[in-house]
């Protein structure tokens, strides 16, 4: 028999979510077969898949304990540095800047110096993280960034909050903004470029095609060309959708790709220069969240990175 008593971070979930992160080597068919024959139980009486937790809810597990274990938490992350550059912090979130080289997240890889790594050692060390006192919540980032694209990215310290921000940014109530550098003009000074996009997850590379098209999503994205030194130039985009390398591939597609981006720049350009990773960065954020949010508070904030180095480097 397992038992759980939800806190605050497991509240608001579907038992089976619940379970699933808890419970990681129960088969979802047999945790599935156990909430039909009330083997499952949420503060005594029988609960259905779909059954929602509550903050002091005790859920009970009538299994063997050779079936199933108590998920063991990864503690690799107490083995990453230290050091994160925070821009911003609360009880709920923490923003910090990622610099270029750093990957977001391990990807399966067994690699134990990531952002969210970093992170989780810092609040671990604060003692705002502690893994032994949660079943299924770990901190946790609210977006990615390229391992070579450098800026501005939010965690969330908490399950309310992670909700609360993965939602704004799925409503458009966050608003990013970027800086990168591009290898020729612009074809305007500003404009709102559309297109649609497919990913090739097998190579990891996307495809940007004018039409609409079978598999093809479609992508908005803002420029605005802050200053130029020919042929490049600095650019100001506004993300108005978030899909995998947007920035790089739709600049590519109209002609203008990144500085130093190995995947869709000119690779005789990048060697000219010496720049072998994208020079682009998440350069702010703004908060737009509605009245009833418990974070509109943010709402007040407009977070901005320092100038990134390959900004002072070209356009000192």
């Amino acid at each position: 028999m397992k038992k759980f008593i939800i806190n605050d971070n497991d509240s608001g979930q579907r038992v089976d979510k619940f379970l699933t992160k808890a419970l990681p080597d129960l088969p979802k068919s047999m945790m599935y077969k156990l909430i039909r024959k009330k083997d499952i139980k949420i503060n005594g009486k029988r609960c259905d898949i779909s059954s929602r937790l509550n903050t002091g809810d005790i859920v009970t597990v009538y299994v063997k304990d050779d079936i199933s274990s108590l998920k063991k938490h990864d503690m690799s992350f107490l083995d990453s540095t230290p050091n994160i550059d925070i821009v911003y912090e609360d009880k709920n979130i923490i923003i910090v800047n990622k610099p270029s080289g750093l990957d977001s997240h391990s990807n399966g890889s067994p690699m134990t110096d990531t952002l969210i790594d970093r992170i989780k050692k810092y609040l671990y060390d604060k003692q705002e993280y502690a893994p032994d006192s949660e079943s299924s919540f770990a901190p946790a980032l609210c977006s990615r960034l390229d391992r070579n694209t450098c800026g501005l990215i939010t965690a969330a310290k908490n399950a309310a909050a992670l909700r609360e921000i993965n939602e704004a940014i799925r409503s458009g109530f966050v608003h990013k903004i970027y800086h990168c550098i591009t290898v020729a003009p612009l074809p305007e000074s500003s404009a709102i470029i559309t297109a649609y996009h497919r990913k090739d997850e097998a190579r990891n590379t996307v495809k940007i095609v004018d039409s609409p098209a079978e598999g093809y999503r479609p992508i908005k994205t803002g420029y605005r060309v802050l200053a130029s030194k020919q042929p490049l130039s600095l650019v100001e985009i506004t993300l108005y959708t978030g899909r995998t390398h947007q920035i790089r591939a739709h600049l590519a597609h109209i002609g203008a790709p990144v500085l130093g981006d190995g995947k869709y720049g000119i690779t005789a350009v990048n060697k000219r220069y010496g720049v072998f990773h994208q020079m682009l960065c998440a350069y702010s954020l703004k908060f737009e969240l509605p009245d009833d949010s418990p974070l509109n508070y943010l709402n007040k904030l407009e977070i901005k990175a320092l100038k990134p180095d390959f900004e002072k480097h070209f356009f000192s």
